[in-house]
């Protein structure tokens, strides 16, 4: 049996169709707290904050590098700078990193996934 870490909300990709309040609305579902887009499923992810985004929070994204082309890193309300490391260990894998707060990342992830691009969303919940 799966424990609620181990199941995806959604086995799908799905635009994110409201975001605020703590969490997010996507595919007739809603979600408090951040999320990890993939283009299979949308997971939960326990990032709150940038400083917590590393290589460990991302371990579903180098899992999957070989079906993802862009990493869309929403960040809160915070503006974030990746370190060269994690940017440095995406490339390794073909995955470009894209950072920017979470409304512009989730309009971006949006127009990427309705133009049928390689690309997932790393998205912190915002207030």
């Amino acid at each position: 049996m799966a424990t609620s870490s181990d199941a995806p909300h959604l086995p799908r990709s799905a635009p994110i169709e409201a975001y605020g309040k703590g969490g997010f609305a996507f595919a007739d579902m809603s979600h408090r707290g951040s999320l990890l887009c993939l283009p299979d499923a949308i997971w939960a992810w326990q990032v709150t904050k940038p400083a917590d985004i590393d290589e460990y929070s991302l371990s579903r994204i180098f899992k999957a590098a070989n079906s993802i082309d862009t990493l869309i890193v929403g960040t809160g309300t915070e503006v974030w700078m990746p370190p060269r490391g994690l940017r440095e260990a995406l490339r390794a894998v073909h995955v470009v990193l894209d950072a920017m707060q979470t409304g512009p990342a989730i309009r971006t992830y949006n127009v990427m996934l309705g133009e049928r691009r390689r690309v997932a969303a790393a998205l912190i919940a915002v207030p």
